[in-house]
């Protein structure tokens, strides 16, 4: 199993972008994210804070991957 860094939310947008998905609104700080095939996923983009291990599970768990390919697209 990989070990899940901390991360800022412009790389998790980056590897969004990179599978397909589209940036569907935003309300506040959080972006919401939607895929054609129906996956959807919300990004919190706080100035200054990076994305925890406990949350970037979740997101990645939201756009249905595994841990080793987000972070093989990651650092692609």
């Amino acid at each position: 199993m990989t070990k899940i860094p901390v991360i800022p939310a412009k790389k998790i947008e980056k590897v969004l972008n990179e599978l397909g998905f589209q940036k569907l609104r935003q309300k506040g700080s959080h972006v919401f994210y939607r895929h054609n095939n129906g996956r959807v996923t919300t990004v919190p983009f706080h100035k200054g804070r990076d994305i925890s291990p406990v949350l970037l599970k979740k997101i990645i768990k939201d756009i249905n991957i595994t841990s080793e390919e987000f972070i093989r697209l990651l650092i692609k």
